[in-house]
């Protein structure tokens, strides 16, 4: 090999070098400060209006994210037409918002903000809202080039074992703290749909009985509101004591057997997630608001893309021709 090609090669692998540097480091906090400063304020006004004419819309917009990241890391994939269809994907939702939030921005900010950095965004507004923890969202990030309805296989799922779920967390860089963290916070405000339950309540791992895990006083309960036809217009509170609020009495009703997904009950099925609920339901000192916004800040990290890998999309749900 040449000197000159020696050269050239190493001149390409340090472009390479600084490009997923780039990837990795380009989130902050106020990225858009001097390009779009008043992008922030749009997506809070867009929430803010949003949960006053439904006050289901924090939980939905939280699990948007949640969505987001776990498909090929928070790049705006789930918003796009294709994807959005996936069958993992049912029940989510928040698209208008984030559509409403991007037309904003783009009428002053053409072709600045990303709808991933949108996501993110509101995200962070929702919980607020919802009376969780206040925290700086980094912004920077890219919209996926690539969305496909075969790749939301990845998300977290009700039926998971406690060991695929640890392994889904691991593969996005997420610990089992974090698992549970997120999977509290996640499940600490809003409703699922009976869709999602029904095989708990009525042929639990395929045996035509309840999950044994189910209190005996709270089955017949789930069983009243949720028919075995799993009717997916009924919705259930995943915290049927403070469903509408942002607490840690999620964790206190998987100690006690008053789960509704599968997926929670499952945190007390591994030594070490059971430790995190046992340690999050008996503190009153904050730890959970504030390992909940560590751990949004993380996941908000997860497959971050670069310049070459993503774009800056002009409409949310198709990515640009």
């Amino acid at each position: 090999m040449s000197s000159i090609t020696v050269l050239l090669v190493f001149a390409f692998l340090l472009l390479r070098g600084f490009d997923v540097c780039l990837s990795q480091g380009q989130l902050k906090v106020g990225f858009y400060s001097q390009t779009c400063p008043n992008a922030e304020s749009i997506v809070k006004s867009v929430v803010a209006k949003a949960t006053a004419d439904d006050s289901s819309t924090p939980s939905v917009l939280l699990r948007l994210q949640f969505h987001d990241c776990f498909v090929q890391g928070c790049d705006g994939s789930i918003l796009v037409d294709n994807e959005r269809a996936a069958v993992e994907h049912n029940g989510v939702g928040g698209f208008d918002q984030i559509k409403t939030a991007k037309e904003l921005i783009e009428a002053q900010c053409p072709g600045v903000v990303s709808c991933a950095d949108i996501v993110a965004m509101a995200a962070r507004d929702a919980v607020a809202l919802a009376g969780g923890p206040a925290f700086e969202v980094e912004t920077g990030r890219r919209d996926g080039k690539i969305a496909m309805a075969s790749l939301a296989a990845a998300i977290p799922d009700v039926k998971d074992s406690i060991g695929t779920l640890k392994s889904k967390f691991k593969g996005s860089g997420l610990s089992e703290k974090e698992l549970v963290v997120l999977t509290g916070g996640g499940h600490t405000i809003g409703t699922t749909a009976c869709f999602f339950v029904v095989d708990r309540l009525y042929n639990f791992t395929g045996r035509n009985i309840s999950d044994p895990s189910i209190n005996p006083k709270f089955l017949p309960v789930l069983r009243r509101t949720c028919p075995k036809n799993g009717d997916a217009s009924v919705r259930l509170q995943l915290d049927p004591i403070t469903g509408n609020s942002f607490d840690d009495q999620v964790f206190k009703n998987i100690k006690k057997g008053f789960s509704v997904l599968a997926s929670d009950a499952r945190l007390l099925d591994d030594v070490s997630t059971k430790k995190a609920v046992d340690f999050y339901r008996g503190e009153d000192d904050g730890s959970f608001a504030r390992d909940f916004a560590a751990a949004m800040v993380k996941m908000g990290r997860i497959g971050v893309k670069n310049s070459s890998q993503g774009e800056i999309r002009r409409a949310c749900n198709a990515v640009n021709k």
